[in-house]
């Protein structure tokens, strides 16, 4: 049996069919708990959860979490891959949702031992993957959060916007919560502005007359607001800043416990400047991945950073893989441009490509591709990475004691 699931947020339909392509069971039911444990009950009917394949158009969610726990195999089948094979099922490409599930349950039956199969994520590697994937969010948001606040300063309080280099730090919006209007920084000297930055703890390392310089060479606002509605609409701005940069510090501390709990950290935790924040990345991201790959290759080619080839008799195009795992990608080749600071076999990689002119990206998805290597090695033989006893490395390391030795 065949099991095809056309999911929504609000309904889904479900497709059973037998091996000779005959349907022989579809309903509709809502998205609710009622509506899914009847569909689990109804499927089990048909045989062992773990003999009934389910295709369904995504990798993640309570769907596919309350399948997977129901022990039944998950194929997740790409929405751009199954709009491709519509054409099987007629030219004019119709789609319905009953005849959505029909068509999942047949690609499947047809084409499934070509589908990979979803396998279930150490519990450690999906608390890695949730925290650090949230942590991202949260530094979108602070970056939106600042970016508003400075539109802000830049239409009524200009000279609060130029005092401090950075505006996202605590000395800055300490400053826009003392200081929230131009009037209310009227009085301010020079020597008052040093000794209040003194008293909480300033480490820029300029004196109070460049500060105050940088707050009166300011341009004067022209806002037609009063002073009272520009001092609340700072504040309250600056207390969002405040409050998600405050959650980031949260997901920073959790993150650091869960590496230090998780199996494969202590594999890659010694490896070139690699911090914990990003070491959680690559764990959460790239973890599930390894874990499901069987070769190198296939493990360097999920997480994106291998071009493809398209090759025919008249013609052959190497291209950007754009199907690929978009986070592990980002927590990878981020992870490469900062190693190629701190290791000469990094470094050599990276700009041996750079020499080949090679862009800046793609020279760093070519390091990417040799620490996936490195990486693969550490979790297949459970070695942690020792860059003394890493043969690239100690090459790179002898090259240059050999040619002062000539």
């Amino acid at each position: 049996m065949y099991i095809g699931w056309d999911w929504a947020s609000e309904t889904h339909d479900v497709t059973v069919m037998d091996n000779s392509g005959a349907r022989v069971d579809r309903w509709e039911f809502a998205h609710t708990e009622e509506g899914i444990v009847r569909t689990l009950a109804k499927l089990a009917k048909y045989g062992d959860p773990a003999d009934l394949p389910v295709a369904i158009e995504t990798t993640r969610g309570l769907v596919v979490d309350r399948l997977l726990a129901a022990g039944h195999p998950v194929v997740p089948v790409h929405p751009n891959a199954f709009h491709a094979m519509r054409p099987r099922w007629g030219a004019a490409k119709a789609k319905t949702d009953a005849g959505d599930s029909l068509k999942l349950a047949d690609y499947l039956r047809t084409d499934g031992h070509f589908l990979p199969r979803l396998e279930p994520t150490e519990q450690a590697t999906m608390e890695l993957q949730g925290l650090t994937r949230q942590r991202a969010d949260h530094i979108a948001a602070r970056v939106a959060a600042v970016n508003q606040l400075a539109a802000l300063l830049d239409a009524h309080w200009p000279g609060g916007k130029a005092v401090f280099a950075s505006l996202d730090s605590d000395i800055a919006l300490a400053f826009l919560e003392r200081y929230p209007t131009p009037a209310s920084a009227a009085k301010l000297t020079a020597g008052r502005l040093e000794v209040w930055c003194k008293r909480r703890g300033y480490t820029g390392n300029r004196p109070g007359s460049i500060l105050i310089e940088r707050l009166r060479s300011a341009p004067r606002s022209a806002s037609r607001l009063s002073d009272s509605v520009v001092e609340q609409l700072v504040r309250i701005q600056v207390q969002l800043v405040k409050g998600i940069r405050a959650t980031i510090r949260a997901l920073d501390e959790a993150i650091a416990d869960a590496v230090a709990a998780h199996p494969y950290a202590q594999l890659l935790a010694t490896m070139p400047r690699i911090g914990k924040v990003n070491l959680g990345q690559i764990i959460g991201e790239i973890g599930p991945i390894l874990e499901r790959s069987r070769t190198s290759e296939q493990f360097i080619a999920e997480t994106g950073v291998v071009p493809v080839t398209r090759a025919s008799g008249k013609s052959r195009v190497v291209t950007f893989r754009y199907a690929a795992n978009r986070r592990a990608r980002l927590a990878i080749v981020g992870y490469a441009d900062n190693s190629r600071h701190a290791s000469d076999w990094a470094a050599k990689i990276y700009n041996d490509a750079r020499a080949d002119k090679k862009r800046h990206p793609h020279a760093a998805r070519i390091l990417a591709r040799a620490w996936l290597r490195v990486m693969w090695a550490c979790w297949r033989d459970g070695t942690c990475y020792d860059p003394e006893t890493h043969r690239a490395n100690s090459k790179i390391k002898q090259a240059p004691e050999t040619a002062s030795a000539a």
